[in-house]
């Protein structure tokens, strides 16, 4: 699917999920933190108004640090490797990702 197909964030997130290989060197969590950064500055450069919640201090990490009190210093992706433990980062990422984006109100 091209890029312009995606529709929004969560489409692309959408395609990271199906294809992580293709999106997330050996599924480094901060990897895709840096991808969904430069995909929020593009966002802005282009005057293209959609929310995006993934910036290091923007609401996702403010919803996991209100949600788990997580420190956030090291950004969402560095709290969500510190606390996963067995479990795959970016696995516990995207069901965080989910458990968020079923909290936001609905966009018209």
């Amino acid at each position: 699917m091209p890029p312009a197909e995606y529709g929004d964030t969560w489409g692309m997130l959408e395609q990271v999920r199906l294809r992580s290989g293709m999106w997330v060197r050996e599924r480094q969590l901060r990897d895709l933190q840096a991808t969904l950064l430069g995909y929020g500055i593009a966002l802005e450069v282009h005057g293209i108004d959609e929310p995006f919640p993934f910036y290091p201090g923007g609401h996702f990490a403010a919803w996991l640090h209100e949600r788990f009190g997580w420190g956030m210093s090291c950004g969402w992706a560095g709290a969500i490797e510190e606390i996963s433990g067995t479990e795959d980062p970016l696995d516990l990422f995207f069901r965080l990702a989910d458990e968020y984006r079923g909290h936001l109100p609905a966009r018209t």
